[in-house]
């Protein structure tokens, strides 16, 4: 889904299918039926934008994938046949014949030396680029890195350098990052739309693993956090070719001046912290910037301000952030739990027992059934705390799923009224009382492993202490407490009266 976000800005941006196809690496069959199924569906492209990649899923489901098999397979066939050509003997024809016999269903002899000719021509194709205002942002790191070196200890710790410019104007960015790591690109990159003010057309990365999983010289795939980032930001993603240092020209000449103007003048300089760095570099960025045209009399600044600044699309409202997935089962009490602090979310009471698909981030969390979203919560890092919604509780409609406050407090009445007690406080004491049923259940759950005497006993313990809660139940068990009686237990002694130990009336 995050693929056909791509086809769709491309195509509204006025792009061929060929040329759509050639950019993300897709089959153009395959681009020209999503196309198509969006046209049939009376669909408009900002209102596809606008829908998250379940929604999208759900939507445009179309599961055949056979009407691009047989371009798949002469594709695959074409870097075969232009090696073979080079020996003695071998012709079109004869590869046609062997093609035919592996894909009797394939291409005719003239569809496939015509398919064969187009794909040479694409091969040996090369042509001077014409850069648009606000189109293209070229991503690239620099060969040589910078160093931050710890006061103390004296650790050199060595750091990457992102440089990223704009095709029309050559206004760049540069900020010294801890590594290439996803995580770090797409942080520096959402800081070099944000220093630009505006949002690019097309992000142009090279085939950096963090950007591109795996580098193809004709199916490159995109990084799908990074793609989640560019969608986020309603651009897409063209990938420099590999091996092809002129797709990426222009940053490639940046990185060199980078060199002479921000790397020259700071290379006596020792730097303990990489934010005094990137406050030197900023300083010569900006220099550099304003700086004019060696054959030109306006600089990028003015060259930006003028003709591309205004052509950026708008920033987004909030900032991304890197989404994460996974698959939870909704328990009895209509919640599920998520990471390492394992915070409950609600969940509607309707979906007990059903397994969803959570996608979450630092900031919210968002539950999807069958491609629906079913539930919204802010992200709460309060370990094993609650986060519940009112109308997503099964006791606010009467419902009864096996668990319930009256099945918690007559399994306890059967075992003690100082257990009843104990849980009636336990349940009172929570704004929802499905939150509660996990500690009941716990405790309830020591009559058969500590035996019912050790867990009336440890009750009374608890409540001595005015506690209620589970874990205090599961210490006195496992510390014996409840086996010492109350009479018993050692109280603090009075104060020894020694001639060395000084009284009140000596602090006043």
């Amino acid at each position: 889904m995050s693929n056909l976000k791509q086809i769709i800005r491309h195509r509204d941006n006025g792009m061929a299918l060929q040329t759509i196809s050639k950019t993300l690496g897709i089959a153009r069959n395959t681009v020209k039926k999503y196309l198509q199924l969006i046209d049939s569906k009376g669909l408009g492209y900002d209102e596809l934008l606008v829908k998250s990649d379940e929604e999208l899923d759900a939507l445009l489901a179309d599961p055949d994938q056979k009407s691009d098999q047989r371009q798949q397979e002469i594709e695959s066939f074409l870097p075969y046949m232009e090696s073979e050509l080079k020996r003695t003997g071998v012709n079109r024809w004869v590869l046609w014949g062997e093609y035919r016999l592996k894909h009797p269903d394939g291409y005719s002899y003239s569809q496939f030396c015509d398919i064969f000719k187009q794909w040479r021509i694409g091969l040996s194709a090369s042509m001077r680029i014409e850069h648009v205002p606000g189109d293209k942002l070229y991503i690239d790191f620099t060969g040589d890195k910078l160093c931050t070196v710890d006061p103390v200890t004296g650790e050199v710790t060595d750091l990457e350098v992102y440089v990223a410019t704009l095709g029309y104007s050559q206004y760049s960015y540069v900020e010294a990052i801890p590594s290439q790591r996803k995580e770090d690109l797409i942080a520096v990159t959402e800081n070099a739309v944000h220093y630009f003010g505006g949002v690019p057309k097309a992000l142009v990365p090279d085939n950096l693993k963090s950007a591109v999983t795996k580098a193809d010289r004709y199916e490159p795939v995109i990084n799908p956090d990074f793609l989640d980032f560019a969608n986020h930001y309603g651009c897409t993603v063209f990938p420099a070719r590999s091996r092809k240092p002129q797709d990426k020209s222009l940053v490639e000449k940046t990185v060199s001046i980078v060199y002479s103007r921000i790397y020259a003048p700071i290379r006596n300089k020792v730097y303990h912290d990489i934010k005094t760095l990137n406050a030197d570099i900023w300083h010569y960025l900006e220099i550099h910037n304003n700086t004019p045209f060696q054959k030109r009399p306006e600089s990028r600044k003015e060259l930006f301000d003028r003709d591309e600044k205004d052509a950026l699309g708008p920033l987004p409202s909030e900032r991304y952030e890197i989404k994460q997935f996974k698959y939870a089962t909704v328990t009895k009490t209509s919640h599920i739990s998520l990471g390492p602090e394992k915070h409950y979310y609600s969940i509607p009471y309707r979906f007990i027992g059903k397994k969803v698909k959570v996608v979450y981030s630092l900031s919210y969390v968002s539950v999807f059934h069958d491609g629906d979203r079913i539930a919204f919560h802010k992200r709460n890092m309060k370990e094993r705390g609650y986060t519940s919604v009112k109308d997503h509780m099964p006791s606010t409609h009467r419902f009864v799923s096996g668990w319930n406050p009256d099945f918690f407090l007559n399994w306890a009445k059967g075992i003690h009224p100082e257990v009843r007690h104990y849980l009636q406080v336990i349940l009172d004491s929570y704004p929802y009382p499905e939150q509660a049923y996990k500690s009941c259940l716990g405790i309830l759950g020591y009559d058969k492993k500590a035996g019912r005497e050790r867990l009336v006993n440890a009750v009374k313990r608890a409540k001595h202490y005015n506690t209620y809660n589970f874990s205090v139940i599961t210490r006195i068990l496992n510390s014996g407490m409840d086996t010492i009686p109350f009479d018993t237990e050692t109280k603090p002694d009075k104060p020894a009266d020694h001639e060395n130990i000084r009284g009140a009336e000596n602090f006043g």
